[in-house]
């Protein structure tokens, strides 16, 4: 590991590896400004999943996006080597002179060794990774050993090479595109809603552990219903997600407006711009919310709020007391059920908007 600085001025091409889910991407997009705003005439580049390349398309401090489709693996073992060969290829061709990689996927080391940057950033867990991991790049950054916003720990990358984000460098970012929000204005307007005139209620999460009770979401729609609120319903196009929301409508007296399963991420983020407010569990729609400016109530059990609460935006976290949350686990003992989130109340969740709508 070398402890010199980096010459930003001799940086010409840079790439960021994050290989991680939806949430986690959309959260890297000030790694990019604060990299555009260090070494301007750098071209700066993107890798990720393929289904995840959204959270990042057309950010105006990205350059080129490279992506890793996760169903090559379905093609067989020849087809899925040649697409990699194909995209080791393309990123060679770059000729970086700084990888930036965010996540402890060994595929973004070896990485390193293949491409050979003059300069490599990681992060180092003492407790998962040992001399190979350490030897594969140039400079390191530690954990921190205390509750951190996943924005601030992914910044600690580009202060590991001398970079020091300003506040304005930190916000998030996402671009829904024309075509999304074309789309978006003819359902509103298909629906009669105009601009803030109703509430975005994303009840489901892809993480079981992670999501309220559908009890709970019925009576929090019902008595937003009662009090006058436009809500619309949304969810992933992933049939268990679907499931959930339909037996909501099931059960509601009065069906709120639904596009679950409808709309794209982008088509999503296009739609929450326009929204009021958002309410929703742990999960992307949160961290969308919030690159839009939208407020949000968020729902925590298991996960950590302090590391994953909505960035830089009116917002409230509602939590039960338990001594034992967050304690990271898929649920109490990896059930899938979580106690804490179970506890939580309509009544808790319907104060909360009041709340986040009078700030």
């Amino acid at each position: 590991m070398r402890d010199d600085a980096v010459d930003l001025t001799q940086l010409h091409r840079i790439l960021v590896i994050k290989l991680r889910h939806h949430g986690d991407v959309l959260l890297t997009g000030p790694v990019f400004t604060a990299l555009k705003t260090a070494a301007p005439l750098a071209e700066v580049d993107a890798l990720v999943y393929l289904d995840t390349a959204d959270m990042l398309r057309a950010h105006p401090d990205i350059d080129r996006l490279f992506t890793i489709d996760r169903q090559w693996k379905k093609e067989g073992l020849w087809a899925q080597l040649r697409h990699e060969y194909d995209l080791l290829q393309a990123l060679r061709a770059r000729r970086y002179d700084l990888i930036l990689h965010l996540t402890e996927h060994a595929r973004g080391a070896t990485l390193v060794h293949l491409l050979q940057p003059r300069f490599s950033v990681a992060g180092v867990y003492p407790h998962k990774r040992g001399r190979l991991w350490r030897a594969s790049f140039t400079h390191l950054y530690a954990a921190p050993l205390t509750p951190r916003h996943a924005i601030e720990r992914n910044l600690d990358a580009v202060r590991r090479i001398g970079i020091y984000p300003r506040a304005e460098d930190r916000l998030l970012k996402l671009v829904p595109g024309t075509e999304a929000r074309t789309r978006v204005a003819e359902l509103l307007k298909g629906h009669g809603l105009s601009t803030r005139g109703f509430v975005v209620v994303h009840p489901s999460s892809r993480w079981n552990y992670k999501a309220w009770t559908l009890a709970g979401f019925v009576e929090l729609v019902d008595k937003l219903q009662a009090r006058g609120a436009r809500v619309v319903l949304t969810s992933a196009p992933d049939r268990r997600e679907m499931d959930f929301t339909q037996q909501l409508i099931a059960r509601v007296k009065q069906p709120p407006i639904d596009v679950s399963g409808l709309l794209s991420l982008r088509e999503l983020a296009a739609l929450i711009d326009h929204a009021r407010c958002l309410v929703g569990v742990d999960s992307v729609p949160m961290h969308i919310a919030a690159a839009m400016g939208t407020p949000v109530v968020a729902l925590f059990g298991p996960s950590g709020d302090l590391e994953w609460q909505p960035w830089r935006v009116a917002h409230r976290i509602v939590a039960a007391d338990f001594p034992c949350r967050p304690c990271g686990l898929e649920g109490c003992g990896n059930s899938h059920h979580s106690d804490c989130l179970a506890a939580i109340t309509a009544d808790d969740v319907l104060a909360a908007v009041d709340e986040v709508l009078a700030a």
